[in-house]
């Protein structure tokens, strides 16, 4: 099984060898609500300006890998948007894809998973900037030069990687298949604040909070705590999981993980909580 992530000392490896990949740092804030209905966002660019990895291009995923034409924040872009985004940044057909973040790991895991739908040689930095730093890895800063364009290539999607709203609100209440919130515990019961219309959750989800997949220092925990995780709240893997939180971003690191334990037979809730609340008719469910 390859593992969908790769360590400082790997890339740094890989950086140096005879087809180096493309890194590309994906740091973006999503501020934390603080009354319902709070949205507020910060672009992650000044982050990348002031530290990054030599060589690495700083993408926006809220506009370059988003349908800016949606009714939600990130919904996925089709296959071609994302091969001819990634085109424009120097990344040719064939070539392997290093993506980071310096924002907690969930926006890069987000990048991850729209290249592999795609089917780019992608994987994630464990631990992010703060993981090449520990590592003792050269850092630099300010604008550079980023690549020349590469040439347009075609790009289809290679597997399915997406579940709509009309198919999750027709659920059979017999369908074995979990459903899985990856947003924080407090988020899933409503105690907290949201992003969105209404607290809660959706109905027969279970919560598998995606930053708890993850050590103190950013790196993923050992195959037997994702495992435990997710079996504690009956995920085994045997059956195809169904992923959402609010919009399509946490759970990113859930899919991440569970292909970290070899589970690919998942599909993301683009509209996740931001589309489903919105929804008056749909059911929520608090505590």
């Amino acid at each position: 099984m390859t593992t969908p992530f790769i360590t400082a000392p790997e890339l740094a490896a890989a950086l140096d060898g005879t087809a180096p990949p493309a890194v590309l740092d994906a740091s973006f804030v999503l501020l934390p609500a603080k009354f319902d209905g709070d949205y507020r966002t910060e672009s992650g660019r000044a982050r990348w300006l002031a530290a990054h990895i030599p060589g690495s291009r700083h993408v926006d995923v809220a506009t370059q890998f988003s349908d800016a034409s949606a009714a939600v924040h990130y919904a996925h872009p089709d296959p071609q948007a994302i091969a001819d985004e990634l085109a424009r940044l120097g990344v040719g057909a064939g070539d392997a894809v290093v993506v980071y973040d310096q924002t907690g790991g969930l926006f890069a895991a987000r990048l991850w998973y729209l290249l592999t739908w795609i089917g780019v040689d992608a994987r994630v930095l464990d631990g992010g900037l703060a993981a090449w730093q520990a590592a003792g890895l050269p850092i630099d800063s300010g604008e550079s030069d980023g690549p020349a364009a590469a040439e347009p290539w075609t790009a289809t999607a290679v597997r399915d990687a997406w579940i709509t709203k009309e198919e999750l609100a027709s659920r059979a209440k017999d369908d074995s298949r979990p459903l899985v919130c990856g947003l924080p515990a407090g988020s899933f019961t409503g105690a907290d604040p949201t992003r969105y219309s209404r607290r809660g959750h959706i109905p027969a989800s279970v919560n598998v909070s995606a930053r708890d997949l993850f050590a103190a220092d950013g790196t993923v925990k050992a195959a037997d705590e994702l495992r435990g995780a997710y079996a504690s709240q009956g995920v085994t893997g045997d059956d195809e999981v169904l992923l959402y939180c609010g919009g399509g971003i946490s759970v990113a690191a859930n899919a991440l993980t569970l292909a970290e334990l070899g589970v690919t037979a998942v599909r993301i809730y683009d509209g996740s909580l931001e589309e489903w609340s919105a929804d008056p008719t749909l059911p929520l469910e608090v505590g």
